[in-house]
């Protein structure tokens, strides 16, 4: 099918299956600034937001995001070209594809462009809302302390400005805390930050870390912002894979949109969000949106079952031989071992989840998984698992040892890192690991020849579990099977002996 550009000039020669705003976009004005605009943000809070603009809601909440990153060119390059505009595209197990043209998103800042257009609309009184998917490791958590890390040199020289200085900040700290700093002494009402990371707690991550880099640049600023700015809670839920060629191709050849960067994700989205949003929000529960006073026992439920379970499938389901978690979700071996660590290992340490029955919720994620249309990479979600594994599994595994529950699963799990993160797979091929520690977890798993607990000892991703012996001796037992036997077999044994 012939296509043309998306922009606002073309919306209307859409074909009829394409949804597109019913709303006047030129009536939108920006509430939100967001940091880290990628698939996620733009499948998830955008369209929440497009969604109540639908429905004639909440018009003077337009997003404005913000790019950090030289990699965020592409994005700048992308919505600029496209007046803002991308399309979704909603893939059903099916096949059936469900594109629909997204308007929330009124302006994109490139912060390396002009730092100053990113401060002045973090100063407007019309931000109230200052949100951020930076990824995990984007807060700058030391994994073993949990205080603030400030050795990375942009937040060194972000805290080394000084207010009369003639230098801008370059980190979403440096951006936030300045901004802060110059709305209160302007008698400008605080804005809320508003994180929708994966990190237990994101809300009450991102006010600790900033305020301690607050506190690091002007204590008495880190007070007025720990006591004025709000951090509310969120859990967010959306498969959202990297948009392949493939996927760009398809929404033109079947729809005739030609779209530099859509986003495509599974039909399931869920947001559970605590309401503290003094200087008001979005009335996001008019589309779908739980609202709630404690978001806790939801996003520990998410973090424990669905991204972990991620990373039980991810690493032996590579090493296995597959690439894309839909695979690894439609064998029978891989769904029976996530089910029984779901089931045994995470569950457990889960407090009452109000509204959720736990049997249907853990069900449901291997038939989300198992979605053949999405197509997930196992590379993706084998990313960064620096950043994943102590934060999601490890607490798993800490609560079971402290309970006596089970942790056999589990170990198996930090054993299939260690024997992905050697850089070569079963076949002698070689493995491309993504980590921002990248060379420090590449030789610890190497060292597994002189020292079977290598990897383990790492007191920065998994505390003491290397103190522990009946994890060590279930770990090094798996470790020693991964590279004798291989992962399928490995997992064999496990079940069958269960």
């Amino acid at each position: 099918m012939t296509g043309a550009r998306l922009s606002s000039a073309t919306l209307g020669d859409l074909p009829q299956e394409v949804g597109r705003p019913a709303y006047d976009r030129s009536a939108v004005t920006p509430g939100i600034v967001h940091f880290g605009v990628g698939g996620f943000h733009r499948a998830h809070q955008a369209m929440y937001l497009d969604a109540l603009m639908n429905n004639g809601e909440a018009l003077d909440w337009g997003i404005v995001g913000v790019g950090l990153m030289p990699g965020d060119a592409r994005m700048r390059d992308a919505m600029a070209a496209q007046d803002n505009l991308f399309t979704l595209v909603v893939k059903h197990p099916d096949g059936r594809l469900e594109p629909r043209v997204i308007g929330s998103m009124v302006g994109y800042l490139f912060a390396p462009d002009d730092p100053g257009a990113v401060l002045d609309r973090l100063i407007d009184q019309a931000t109230r809302i200052v949100s951020l998917t930076v990824t995990e490791g984007g807060y700058h958590v030391n994994q073993v302390t949990g205080e603030f890390d400030a050795n990375d040199p942009v937040l060194q020289s972000d805290l080394s400005l000084k207010n009369d200085d003639e230098g801008m900040p370059q980190s979403m700290f440096g951006f936030v805390v300045e901004a802060a700093r110059r709305r209160r002494e302007a008698g400008v009402e605080p804005f809320t930050v508003m994180s929708c990371d994966n990190l237990p707690g994101n809300g009450d991550v991102a006010k600790k870390m900033i305020v301690a880099f607050a506190r690091l640049k002007d204590p008495e600023l880190g007070a007025w912002m720990e006591e004025n700015v709000a951090f509310p809670n969120c859990m967010v839920d959306r498969i959202t894979p990297v948009t392949s060629p493939e996927d760009i191709a398809a929404l033109k050849e079947n729809f005739g949109v030609e779209d530099a960067w859509p986003v495509v994700c599974e039909p399931f989205t869920q947001w559970v969000l605590e309401d503290h949003f003094p200087s008001g929000r979005p009335p996001f529960e008019d589309v779908g949106v739980q609202i709630v006073d404690d978001v806790v026992p939801y996003e520990l439920m998410k973090l424990r079952l669905l991204n972990a379970s991620h990373q039980a499938l991810c690493y032996l389901g590579y090493l296995s031989g597959h690439r894309y978690a839909h695979e690894v979700a439609q064998d029978p071996l891989f769904a029976e071992f996530l089910l029984g660590y779901m089931k045994e290992e995470g569950t457990p340490t889960l407090p009452q989840v109000p509204g959720v029955d736990l049997n249907v919720y853990r069900r449901q994620l291997i038939e989300r998984f198992a979605n053949p249309e999405v197509r997930d990479t196992l590379a993706r979600l084998c990313a960064e698992s620096s950043d994943r594994i102590p934060k999601w599994l490890v607490p798993v595994i800490q609560a079971n040892l402290e309970s006596g529950g089970s942790f056999e699963r589990s170990a198996l799990i930090v054993a299939s890192w260690a024997r992905y993160a050697e850089g070569v797979d079963e076949k002698g091929e070689p493995i491309e690991v993504v980590d921002r520690h990248r060379d420090k977890v590449m030789a610890a798993a190497r060292a597994y020849e002189d020292d079977e607990l290598a990897f383990l000892r790492d007191r920065d991703f998994f505390g003491s579990l290397v103190d522990n012996e009946p994890f060590t001796t279930a770990y090094a037992a798996f470790l020693k099977s991964l590279h004798d036997n291989g992962a399928r077999t490995t997992l064999e044994d496990l079940e069958s002996n269960r």
